[in-house]
């Protein structure tokens, strides 16, 4: 691992795991079993169920680390080894931008899902956002072998893959706080979003109820 990684893992890595946790667990309902896709070491499904023991959350992901905080299932990126709405919620933590087809996948999660989806990932929005978010992936993921192939969204690309699999916007929050300043000001900005997704035939779970969808206005930290 080259310096910049070295200063990111000690520097980004853990606060990210901290603030992600902070914002992902309230989007989970009582006693939900979860599928972190794409979990890597597990660092953020163990966060979540320190907080939370009463979830049950569990991983799969294309690369088995040689050590992982949670239970990690090995698939080939496509298909979920799993049958039909086998868990409640499905977790992508800065997944859906590292596959080649990420509306198939968000599909394949669809068809898991009992409840609902989780999702953290990115947004293609303002200036220089490409040569940003490609320098982000770069430092935080070639180190560990995680394929690149930048496949960043626009909003109205989100907006579209959602409608397209009568996937509800329960929750949207923009401006996450996840880097300290000075780096909050070139990396935070408008670049990241995190979203409950309703399955339409699904009620929401207990305590998230639906608020209005592209709700940009979440606390930010200084």
């Amino acid at each position: 691992m080259g310096v910049l990684g070295r200063v990111h893992g000690a520097t980004i890595f853990r606060r990210r795991v901290r603030r992600l946790v902070d914002l992902v667990q309230p989007l989970i309902h009582p006693g939900a079993t979860v599928l972190d896709v794409g979990c890597g070491d597990g660092a953020l499904g163990a966060g979540i169920m320190q907080l939370r023991p009463d979830v049950s959350l569990e991983g799969v992901d294309v690369l088995m680390r040689e050590r992982s905080h949670i239970p990690v299932t090995l698939f080939d990126g496509e298909r979920l080894p799993y049958p039909d709405a086998s868990w409640d919620l499905v977790l992508f933590v800065d997944v859906l931008h590292h596959v080649d087809d990420p509306a198939a996948l968000l599909a394949e999660a669809r068809r898991v899902a009992r409840t609902g989806i989780i999702i953290k990932d990115h947004l293609e929005e303002g200036f220089a956002a490409g040569a940003t978010l490609r320098f982000m992936d770069w430092v935080g993921n070639a180190p560990h072998g995680v394929r690149l192939p930048y496949n960043y969204w626009s909003r109205s690309q989100w907006r579209d893959a959602f409608a397209t699999l009568d996937l509800t916007t329960e929750r949207w929050t923009e401006r996450l706080g996840l880097y300290p300043a000075p780096a909050s000001w070139a990396f935070d900005r408008s670049l990241h979003f995190v979203a409950r997704l309703g399955v339409a035939s699904a009620a929401p779970g207990p305590g998230v109820g639906p608020e209005p969808p592209f709700d940009n206005t979440a606390d930010e930290e200084p």
